[in-house]
């Protein structure tokens, strides 16, 4: 695929409105374009924002006179439009800016690795290779990232490594190694920590239990429905080893 043909279908990428087989071709895409990763994550980025946008409510005050102007001339007609208009850029511009100055960037890389999780269960794309040799899943990064992610297998504890996938947080490619633990998926992201990375200990986000850390000047993200009390001892038994 090329940008012209990514870019078409980049909302409904975005939105997990494509099917399984139209979803590959754009990740291939994605994978070594970096300007359509930050369209990704920009498109991100403001759905986030618009979704915690606070709505308010007109004055009365403003609601009378409009109301009055609209009874009296078809000018109120405009004037209407024009309010509305000014009601909805203030609130939006308003909240917006709340949020950004609320907002943290672990915030949004919860949001991200979350989003990760659910795109790879929904869309069916859990795997590029599907191996419990940790020695097979590890090489497999090799060319594909510009670091190279520690890759265990905790099978003598419960938690067989089942294979791995390239996955994006904040618009960068990362490392997405799967974990089973009976029926449940635990996806574990890594990439490089930044400086500006804080690390979280634990949340719940949708449903989900996330734990992050970071070690070794990576930055670790666990996410899975697992019950939280063997998420950590997942998280426990990876960190230690």
């Amino acid at each position: 695929m090329n940008c012209d043909e990514v870019t078409r279908d980049l909302d409904a990428f975005v939105d997990r409105e494509l099917a399984a087989d139209a979803v590959a071709p754009i990740r291939h895409h994605l994978g070594a374009c970096a300007s359509c990763r930050q369209r990704v994550t920009d498109r991100e980025a403001l759905g986030r924002l618009v979704r915690s946008v606070p709505y308010y409510d007109a004055p009365e005050l403003l609601c009378a006179r409009v109301s009055g102007q609209v009874q009296r001339t078809r000018s109120g007609r405009r004037l209407v439009t024009w309010a509305a208009a000014a009601v909805l850029v203030l609130s939006v511009g308003g909240g917006i800016s709340l949020v950004r100055s609320a907002a943290t960037r672990s915030d949004a890389a919860i949001d991200d690795v979350v989003n990760g999780h659910v795109r790879s269960l929904m869309a069916e794309h859990l795997f590029d290779i599907r191996s419990t040799d940790q020695h097979t899943v590890k090489p497999w990064f090799l060319g594909k990232l510009d670091f190279s992610p520690p890759v265990v297998d905790l099978a003598s504890v419960g938690f067989p490594l089942v294979g791995g996938r390239l996955d994006y947080v904040a618009g960068r490619p990362v490392a997405a190694l799967v974990y089973q633990r009976q029926k449940h998926t635990i996806n574990v992201f890594v990439c490089p920590a930044s400086n500006a990375t804080t690390t979280l200990r634990a949340r719940a986000v949708r449903g989900f239990h996330v734990h992050h850390w970071m070690r070794d000047g990576m930055s670790f993200w666990a996410v899975s429905d697992l019950n939280d009390v063997e998420l950590m001892e997942f998280v426990r038994a990876l960190q230690t080893i």
